[in-house]
C-alpha cells in the first residue's frame, strides 16, 4: 500500500524542496476544461489555436497552477497545509506533450504563525520557466501519514466522433438511392431527411403520403424535391420498397416507423424477397466509450438460434462490413461462457468449428479466435489472468455472439450500461438494409447509412 505523508513545521528547513513530473495530454486540457467550465477555444479548439499568438494548443495557465498546488498539498508540506497565498507569473504556454517539473522550495519560515514561505517554479523539458511565484502557507504541526488515495480512472469520450469518421469516410462517394420505409414518424423522416443534406442517400419515401406530409410538418421538414410513392400502410410500403431493391430501383432500404419483423419478413421471402446465398444478418456498429476502437456485434437481431453453417455466414457479413471500413483483418472472437471447448455447450463446439473453417478457406479475409468468454474476448488483463495466448483476445473488433438472446442483451447492456452509441446494418440480402431501433438518434440512422454507403461502394468496388 502506498502512503502519503506530511512534513510539520518543526521538520522543515530552509532550501528543502519537492517535485513532481507531469506531461500534458490532451485528456488533461479536457478534463480541465470540464471541471472549471473554460472552453477558450485557445485550449479546446486546434483549428482556432493554430491562428492565435501561439500556434498551437495550450494548456490552461492554471492547471500549471493546480499541479503547484497538488505539491504543497501532497508533498511539502504535505497533508493539514493550509493555503494563505498564491501568487503566480505566467512567463510561457504549456503546450501539447511539454513534460512539466513542478518545484516547490521552502524560503522562509515564521516560528509565531507557523506559515512558510515557499517559491514555485514550473519549468519545460529544456529547463525553461513556465511559471513562477511564491505560495504562503500555514505549515502542520501534526504528523500525518495516510494510505494514498486511489483515484478513479476516467476515459475522455468525445460523442459521436468515431461516427462522424465514418460519415466524413463517404465525402467522395456518391449517394445511394434508398428506399425509406413507412417514414411516418418526425424521428425516421428526419433521419432520412438529414442523411439526404449529408449526402449519404438520395431518399424515396414509399409510406401513406398523408402521414408522411404530418410528419415532415410537426417536425418542420421540408420535403420539396424528394420523391414520395403513397401506399396504403406499413405492410404496403414493405412491399413496395422491396420490389424497388429488387428491380434495381434502389441501392438500398432503410427503415422506418414500422416493426422490425414487418420490414424483414418481406425482405426474406423467397418468392419476391431480397435473399441471396448468403444468409441474412444484422451488425451492431458499437462506439463504446470504455474501448479503444469501434466494436462490432453480430448477430443480435434476425437470426434468433443460428445453425453452425448459418453462424459462417454471419461471421463473414460481419468481415466484409470490416473490410468496406478500412480494416483488412480484422480478429474476430467467437464468444461462449467460457474459453474451452466442452461438448456440453454447444457454441464452445461451433466457435472451435468455426475456427477451423477459416482454416479451410471456407471463411476468409479475418482472425479468429472461439469460445472465448466476454471478458477474454475485450480485456488483454482478463485474457492474461486465464494465460491466454491469441491474437484476439483483449483486442477484438468482431464479437460473435452464440444467438439473437445472448447479443442482444449484450448489444443493449452497452448502450445502456456503458453509454455506447449503436448504429446498425443488415447485409446478406441483394441490398444493404439499414436497421435502427425506433428509440435511435438521429446521428445512429446517419451513422448507419454512412455503414450502407460504404459497403455498398466497397462491394461494387470488389466486384468490378
Amino acid at each position: 500500500m502506498q502512503f502519503i505523508e506530511n512534513r510539520t513545521f518543526d521538520e522543515l528547513a530552509i532550501g528543502d524542496s519537492a517535485e513532481l513530473t507531469r506531461t500534458l495530454r490532451k485528456e488533461d486540457i479536457e478534463l480541465f476544461a470540464i471541471l472549471s467550465g473554460d472552453v477558450n477555444p485557445a485550449h479546446v479548439d486546434e483549428d482556432f489555436a493554430k491562428s492565435d499568438i501561439f500556434h498551437k494548443v495550450i494548456a490552461h495557465g492554471m492547471w500549471g497552477g493546480a499541479l503547484i498546488s497538488a505539491v504543497l498539498g501532497t508533498e511539502l508540506p504535505g497533508p493539514g497545509t493550509i493555503y494563505v497565498d498564491q501568487s503566480l507569473h505566467f512567463r510561457r504556454p504549456v503546450g501539447l506533450g511539454d513534460t512539466v517539473v513542478v518545484r516547490v522550495t521552502v524560503r522562509s519560515k515564521d516560528i509565531a504563525t507557523k506559515q512558510v514561505v515557499l517559491d514555485c517554479a514550473c519549468l519545460n523539458q529544456a529547463s525553461e520557466i513556465l511559471i513562477e511565484g511564491e505560495a504562503r502557507v500555514v505549515a502542520p504541526t501534526q504528523k500525518v501519514r495516510r494510505p494514498r488515495a486511489m483515484l478513479p480512472e476516467v476515459h475522455i469520450h468525445e460523442r459521436g466522433a468515431r461516427y462522424q469518421q465514418l460519415i466524413d469516410a463517404t465525402r467522395e462517394l456518391e449517394p445511394m438511392l434508398t428506399a425509406v420505409v413507412h417514414p411516418c414518424d418526425e424521428l425516421s423522416l428526419a433521419g432520412a431527411i438529414e442523411a439526404m443534406r449529408q449526402r449519404l442517400i438520395v431518399p424515396v419515401l414509399v409510406g401513406p403520403e398523408h402521414k408522411i406530409r404530418a410528419a415532415a410538418a410537426q417536425a418542420g421538414l421540408v420535403l420539396d424535391g424528394v420523391q414520395l410513392i403513397d401506399v396504403p400502410h406499413s405492410h404496403a410500403a414493405a412491399e413496395r420498397a422491396v420490389a424497388l431493391a429488387r428491380n434495381g430501383n434502389v441501392q438500398a432500404l432503410m427503415k422506418g416507423a414500422l416493426h422490425t419483423d414487418e420490414l424483414m419478413g418481406t425482405v426474406v421471402d423467397a418468392a419476391s424477397g431480397l435473399r441471396t446465398e448468403r444468409r441474412i444478418s444484422h451488425v451492431f456498429a458499437l462506439d463504446v466509450p470504455t474501448y479503444p476502437k469501434p466494436l462490432f456485434i453480430t448477430d443480435a437481431a434476425i437470426n434468433i438460434y443460428p445453425t453452425l453453417a448459418e453462424k459462417r455466414d454471419i461471421v463473414q457479413n460481419a468481415i466484409d462490413l470490416v473490410h468496406a471500413l478500412g480494416n483488412p483483418q480484422p480478429k474476430v472472437a467467437i464468444l461462449s461462457a467460457v474459453e474451452t471447448v466442452n461438448p456440453k455447450i454447444t457454441s464452445t463446439v461451433e466457435a472451435a468449428a468455426l475456427c477451423k473453417m477459416l482454416d479451410r478457406g471456407q471463411i476468409n479475409g479475418a482472425i479468429l479466435d472461439g469460445p472465448l468468454a466476454f471478458d477474454n474476448a475485450i480485456s488483454k488483463a482478463a485474457a492474461g489472468s486465464k494465460r491466454l495466448v491469441s491474437a484476439v483476445a483483449g483486442d477484438a473488433d468482431i464479437l460473435v455472439v452464440p444467438d439473437l438472446e445472448s447479443g442482444n442483451m449484450l448489444a443493449k447492456q452497452l448502450i445502456y450500461l456503458a453509454g455506447a452509441d449503436a448504429a446498425g446494418i443488415v447485409l446478406g440480402a441483394r441490398v444493404p438494409i439499414v436497421l435502427t431501433s425506433r428509440s435511435d438518434g438521429v446521428l445512429a440512422r446517419l451513422a448507419s447509412s454512412a455503414l450502407a454507403l460504404l459497403f455498398a461502394h466497397h462491394r461494387s468496388s470488389v466486384s468490378r
